[in-house]
């Protein structure tokens, strides 16, 4: 990826940016919902639409900390650096 140089119009530009992906996000859901609710593959020139379901299994932390305490959780903890970058309206 190219270095970018910064400057007073990339942030704006990311805003702008982070707010037509919101709204191609929102558009992208509902053809997305109403594909799950039809509950079958659908074809178009380009591209397949293809319905699945499965089931997802997750990690229950408050029934674990509830069974063998909050230290035993603790002590599988791992801590790792998180950046974000949040950009807001003026």
């Amino acid at each position: 990826m190219a270095k970018v140089i910064l400057d007073s119009g990339s942030v704006d530009k990311l805003g702008v940016l982070l707010a037509q992906i919101a709204d191609l996000t929102k558009q992208a859901d509902g053809i997305k919902d109403a594909i799950k609710d039809a509950g079958e593959s659908i074809e178009g020139s380009l591209f397949k639409a293809t319905y699945s379901e499965s089931n997802r299994m997750v990690f229950d932390k408050a029934a674990f900390v509830a069974a063998y305490g909050q230290a035993a959780y603790d002590g599988f903890q791992k801590v790792s650096a998180v950046f974000a970058v949040k950009v807001t309206s003026r």
